[in-house]
């Protein structure tokens, strides 16, 4: 099977500037492709890993990834997909963002037969004047606002350092042409405008013919992005999204998305994933716990993978073990009087980001607790755990149907 038809089998090629070439181009390995990771937090998360595996493919065919740390381009902000300007970050913070960036990257690709570079290396060293008239030059202010970033952001307001950000991104892939001899651009669908800009870019000012490629978003039947929980994105840091939680989140996606999920994230053959195409019931179970295993495998390792499902096991039924399970362990200062209250109690513990939310969680009959025994619901916001209740012994609260936590003294 070829590269080409392995991505269109598993559903992650979206739009492509020059399908027959880029076709060939796979095929034929060999040729060197970007992919720029804008440096906005200090841990990748899980839409970044769809294009980390995306990579990691293109490698074992042969080809050659430059990745690109965008030390440069964080410091204006991406519109797309935006209803308002990103947050400005300062050259120390992006710059510790992008060094665990690559960290993080080097689970997944193979960062000794891949180039790691940073734009602001060179965009931070542009002469003003200079890139107006011999960069700006080339692009149609027209024709850029009729792309969709700008386009969406033209009733809340698109500031001008916003504007700018495409003709950074294409300034990327002529210094890339230039550099490396880069000839193919890879981004997430939204990155359209932007992609063929640079396309255009190179073929403007050096007159050679690049291309540019999309991949599938990772999206749930709504079309809404997946990855997001109520706590924040689903971080690729396990400080920041425990091993657990981050099982559990694949372990728990809806049933028409878990082959999907598959096919686009895991490493599984083509082949051995559309036998599972025809599995209903509990056979679609298991496909989530192959899911939600290989998943975390191939981001936290087989041993905190084979925690997780024990942990997971212990939980429903698998005669496994809960010592894995996410925990807390409270201090003498969380209890008032003796007791913590369930709002301050679901914050403490990170089931829930503020006392506001808990306080939904609660009234909407979402929490529930196993103090020995069995699971009752919380119906009161008024309750409290006592210091006495764990006297010896440890509780499990129950977020929904399937998020659990421990809780010892």
């Amino acid at each position: 099977m070829t590269l080409y038809e392995e991505l269109t089998r598993r559903g992650l090629i979206a739009q492509m500037t020059h399908p027959e070439q880029i076709e060939a181009l796979l095929n034929k390995g060999g040729s060197t492709f970007y992919m720029g990771f804008d440096a906005t937090a200090d841990s990748l998360h899980v839409g970044h890993y769809t294009v980390l595996t995306i990579i990691r493919r293109m490698q074992m065919a042969g080809m050659r990834p430059i990745l690109l740390l965008g030390t440069g381009t964080t410091m204006v902000g991406d519109p797309s997909g935006r209803t308002d300007m990103r947050q400005m970050l300062s050259v120390e913070e992006i710059n510790y963002n992008a060094d665990r960036f690559v960290e993080q990257m080097g689970r997944v690709v193979d960062l000794d037969n891949a180039i790691v570079e940073r734009n602001g290396d060179w965009l931070m060293k542009l002469n003003y004047i200079e890139l107006l008239r011999d960069i700006g030059v080339h692009f149609s202010v027209n024709k850029m606002l009729a792309f969709e970033c700008f386009q969406s952001r033209m009733e809340t307001g698109l500031t001008f350092i916003e504007l700018n950000y495409m003709i950074m991104q294409s300034y990327d892939f002529l210094h890339l042409f230039r550099k490396h001899g880069c000839t193919l651009q890879l981004g997430g669908n939204d990155q359209w405008g932007n992609i063929v800009s640079g396309v255009d870019l190179v073929r403007r000012v050096e007159g050679k013919e690049v291309h540019g490629m999309t991949f599938t978003l990772l999206t749930n039947k709504d079309g809404v992005k997946m990855g997001k929980t109520v706590g924040g994105a689903v971080w690729l840091d396990k400080n920041r999204f425990p091993v657990y939680d981050f099982f559990q989140y694949w372990r728990n996606v809806d049933d028409a998305e878990v082959i999907k999920c598959l096919k686009m994230l895991t490493f599984l053959p083509i082949e051995e994933i559309e036998a599972m195409e025809t599995w209903e019931g509990s056979q679609l179970n298991k496909a989530k716990e192959i899911l939600a295993w290989e998943l975390t495998k191939d981001v936290h390792g087989k041993e905190e993978a084979d925690k997780a499902l024990e942990a997971a096991k212990a939980l429903f039924g698998g005669g496994g073990s809960d010592e894995n399970m996410p925990s807390t362990t409270l201090a003498d200062s969380d209890f008032v009087d003796g007791a913590v209250n369930i709002l301050d109690l679901m914050v403490r513990t990170g089931l829930a980001p503020s006392k506001g939310e808990a306080r939904r969680l609660v009234q909407q009959n979402g929490v529930s607790i196993d103090m020995g025994g069995s699971f009752a619901p919380i119906a009161d916001i008024a309750f409290a755990v006592k210091a006495s209740d764990l006297d010896g012994k440890e509780i499990i609260i129950r977020k929904g149907k399937k998020v659990f936590h421990k809780i010892s003294r």
